[in-house]
């Protein structure tokens, strides 16, 4: 499993389900499904999915950290 960093391609709006989708060896596009199919249920996927935006750096400032 890769480090859980937003990836500068393959992004649609933040980025966040890409980097779930390679921390968990998985496509985006499924990634993005399971998200939608989420939303449908109660709870507060956009706020985590707005923290994970904010949480993780982007690949390119990783990059430069380490």
């Amino acid at each position: 499993m890769s480090r859980l960093v937003r990836p500068t391609q393959d992004r649609m709006i933040g980025g966040v389900c890409a980097a779930l989708a390679r921390r968990f060896g998985t496509s985006a596009t499924t990634m993005r499904v399971i998200f939608l199919i989420s939303c449908l249920l109660p709870g507060p996927q956009f706020l985590l999915y707005i923290a994970l935006w904010i949480l993780l750096p982007s690949e390119e400032k990783a990059r430069t950290a380490w």
